[in-house]
């Protein structure tokens, strides 16, 4: 498993390969179709199974802070790996690449960089200077290059088709379960633990924080979660590892907070885990974050959510 960074990072040893481009946002069900079908023309060919994408997404680029993400490159990399991927090609899309001509991307990307046998996109897929290439221009350079190139089938569930999108709406209307539906398993961000002000444990609800920043996510408020601590591959898939409890993401108004992050409290359980990743499902919505007159009715309020936490992830199991 390897995750390259850059074109300028490709070597010998990573081709050749069959190949998938696309911006695999949260590596919904649609995206591990397309995985599953390069996995197996991968293993038909004896090649490697690269996916390739872009760091930022190209959205993101040309508008930002347009689109709250699913994943960041590492949680991508991470669930495409444990699905089987041999390696993940992360295209770093500034000022320089978008004025790549579709030749210059097939050349240099598809051809010297992977050494690619087999192609896999969507059929809307456009790349290039101003979007010029599409389906078509892949497929005419396949046929006069040597290398086949096949459209993604589209996966639908309840009658529409799966996409981040699709995700997204879900995620900020509250509905968690059609997003997890759509995914495969439940919305999850992963971070590393920080020290915060520690003002949950005077408030006798210490919690595990994790900042955010600038990364826009499309989750608000307080949910029931569940979270795995120093997650390895696998194993912390497993619902009996998770650890239940109450997590809230935003600003944190009471205390006129300005840098958003996440801060989850887990319910018994008293481990120092600072400087440790974890990784939190998200379950269920149970209020919007809102601004409490005094911290003792803040306090009232998390005691409530956390009881509200406990039943719903009682009824979940």
């Amino acid at each position: 498993m390897s995750l390259i960074q850059g074109i300028s990072s490709l070597r010998h040893q990573n081709r050749p390969s069959v190949v998938s481009i696309g911006n695999f946002d949260g590596v919904h069900k649609g995206h591990q179709h397309v995985v599953q079908t390069l996995l197996n023309q991968a293993e038909e060919l004896s090649l490697k199974s690269t996916i390739v994408t872009f760091e930022p997404l190209a959205r993101e680029f040309f508008a930002p802070g347009s689109i709250a993400r699913l994943s960041t490159l590492e949680e991508k990399a991470e669930i495409l790996f444990e699905l089987g991927v041999d390696q993940v090609l992360s295209i770093e899309f500034d000022d320089a690449f978008s004025h790549y001509s579709p030749e210059r991307f097939i050349q240099e990307v598809l051809l010297d960089g992977l050494g690619t046998q087999f192609l896999s996109v969507g059929d809307d897929f456009r790349f290039g200077h101003q979007r010029e290439g599409d389906f078509d221009t892949l497929r005419k350079a396949g046929d006069e290059r040597g290398f086949r190139v096949q459209k993604h089938d589209t996966i639908l569930l309840r009658q529409e088709r799966v996409s981040s999108g699709r995700i997204r709406k879900a995620l900020e209307e509250h509905e968690l379960s059609l997003a997890a539906e759509l995914l495969g398993q439940p919305y999850s961000i992963s971070g590393i633990v920080s020290e915060g002000q520690k003002l949950g444990r005077t408030l006798s609800f210490p919690t595990a924080n994790v900042v955010l920043g600038d990364r826009r996510v499309p989750v608000a408020g307080v949910y029931a979660v569940r979270v795995a601590v120093d997650p390895i591959s696998g194993a912390s898939n497993d619902s009996r590892a998770l650890i239940p409890g109450v997590v809230n993401v935003g600003v944190r108004p009471t205390v006129d907070g300005k840098e958003q992050r996440l801060e989850a409290h887990l319910f018994d359980f008293e481990k120092d885990i600072y400087g440790m990743k974890i990784r939190v499902d998200f379950i269920k919505q149970i209020r919007c974050e809102k601004k409490f007159e005094s911290l003792e009715a803040l306090k009232t309020q998390i005691k409530r959510d956390a009881d509200e936490a406990r039943r719903i992830l009682m009824a979940c199991r």
